[in-house]
């Protein structure tokens, strides 16, 4: 059992944090709990109303198709981010002297605020691809691909990619550099290929890394808002909307604040069963050093 002192001396470090991760975090989650079943407004909860806003939301066809694009989002774009981050962890950790400078161009991406970089590629999408596609008869590119709900997704996939990637790159580059040098020397001397030295030896022993990015790229796909609203703001016709810009439609464009704090609660559900299925999986592959 914990001794007084012991007791006294957590207290003393974690009461203020703990305070601060109650006022900040607990509190407002259990009221956003209470207010799915209440008439909330947005200002005040008059009675209770059951499972009505529930209700409201499942019957909602838009929340479920927003809900299957954002899945298909998250999936697509979990995959694409790690593998570019890994190519380009792999890149840097080499001997390149040039790898240095490269880990800043790669990295600096994920510095630039989501609203700047969409607007950023709106640009780039709607007007610069656009005019030399024409110049050069690219037919790809004639046309804006925000314009097209199918080009619109591979839009948001390669904007989160370019943005994403460099952060990702600096868990597996930390994964690469924690691998001890003495394992890989021992597979060079055994005459293992790089290739099969990546395979069975680096990627197994950086598991860890593995599981960390999957589960940042996974919490940030399903909470992905400024870059969707500032390329394509949901279109064309909410094609592109993805959950968090139709929670905050539902609630603060359209007022029905009751059932947009439902779709809220059902999306924090979702995304906290995929994390731990994910984390679940992705712990059986890591190694015990």
């Amino acid at each position: 059992m914990m001794s007084k002192r012991t007791a006294k001396k957590f207290l003393q470090f974690s009461f203020l944090p703990l305070a601060i991760f109650t006022i900040v975090l607990i509190v407002p989650f259990v009221n956003g709990v209470y207010y799915t079943f209440t008439d909330w407004d947005g200002f005040e909860a008059t009675k209770l109303v059951g499972f009505d806003n529930y209700v409201k939301s499942f019957q909602d066809p838009t929340f479920w198709a927003t809900l299957r694009f954002t899945g298909l989002f998250v999936v697509v774009s979990m995959v694409a981010v790690n593998a570019v981050a890994f190519g380009l962890a792999l890149i840097v950790t080499s001997k390149l002297r040039s790898r240095n400078i490269l880990r800043t161009f790669f990295f600096v991406p994920n510095l630039i605020g989501g609203v700047v970089l969409g607007v950023i590629w709106q640009f780039i999408f709607n007007s610069a691809l656009v005019s030399i596609a024409n110049k050069y008869d690219w037919e790809l590119f004639k046309e804006s691909w925000l314009n097209d709900t199918n080009k619109a997704f591979w839009a948001l996939i390669i904007v989160t990619v370019w943005q994403s990637s460099g952060y990702m790159m600096i868990v597996y580059i930390t994964g690469l550099i924690s691998i001890e040098q003495d394992v890989l020397e021992a597979s060079q001397i055994d005459g293992a290929s790089p290739v099969r030295t990546l395979l069975t030896i680096k990627i197994p022993l950086m598991a860890q890394a593995f599981t960390i990015a999957l589960f940042l790229t996974l919490r940030g796909g399903f909470m992905a808002y400024d870059v969707n609203l500032a390329l394509t703001g949901g279109g064309p016709f909410r094609e592109t909307e993805l959950i968090s810009m139709h929670i905050f439609q539902d609630a603060f464009a359209n007022g029905n604040f009751g059932t947009g704090q439902s779709k809220a609660v059902v999306m924090f559900i979702v995304v906290a069963l995929a994390a731990l299925f994910q984390v679940t999986i992705s712990k059986r592959y890591e190694v015990q050093r």
